[in-house]
């Protein structure tokens, strides 16, 4: 199957070895993942101890989809460049970078994909605490409703707003939300 690799150079044979091995392993994980066909996202798990199960991030560093990005950059790039390079050292050196980058790209590519799966439906719980500005003016001691502007999960918000507060709340002035009642947002002044 590989008979035209006998005539290489022992170094560029590997090359090409692991080149058409790890391409051939990609596109049937890449096939996987858009039929469906795999839950996981970093394909096979480790088999050393270690705590890997970060639930911080997406993936795992160690992991064989990530093996085999990297030896997608690695490979390749000894494939393309061995001709150009003359020194063995900086191929291999160069090889590994690409290496590391294309495994730096399929981290960048993951999270930008999860960030599509975030929820960010607004929540009015969420505002409980934080900080805003008086829109439109609000009567002292509950006497009646007026509204605030607050910025939450990169989006700006007009809510209804009452205060405790004895003095009128005038348009700009800076209000913490205190409590949260019937979607109406009760705020107090920020000294």
């Amino acid at each position: 199957m590989f008979e035209f690799l006998n005539e290489f150079e022992p170094l560029l044979k590997g090359f090409w070895y692991v080149a058409l091995i790890s391409s051939f392993i990609f596109i049937i994980q890449a096939l996987l993942t858009f039929i469906g066909g795999s839950h996981d996202v970093d394909g096979l798990q480790a088999d050393f101890d270690g705590n890997l199960d970060d639930s911080s991030g997406p993936f795992q560093l160690f992991s064989f989809r990530n093996l085999i990005n990297f030896l997608l950059g690695f490979s390749w790039t000894g494939v393309v460049f061995y001709h150009t390079i003359s020194s063995t050292f900086l191929l291999i050196l160069i090889a590994t970078i690409v290496g590391t980058l294309f495994l730096f790209l399929f981290f960048f590519l993951i999270k930008q994909i999860l960030k599509l799966s975030e929820d960010n439906t607004f929540k009015i719980e969420n505002l409980l605490h934080q900080n805003g500005q008086v829109y439109i003016p609000i009567p002292g001691n509950m006497a009646g409703r007026g509204k605030v502007q607050i910025s939450i999960q990169g989006a700006t918000h007009e809510i209804d707003a009452m205060t405790n507060d004895a003095e009128r709340l005038n348009s700009g002035t800076l209000v913490q939300v205190e409590k949260i009642q019937e979607n109406i947002l009760i705020v107090t002044k920020i000294k």
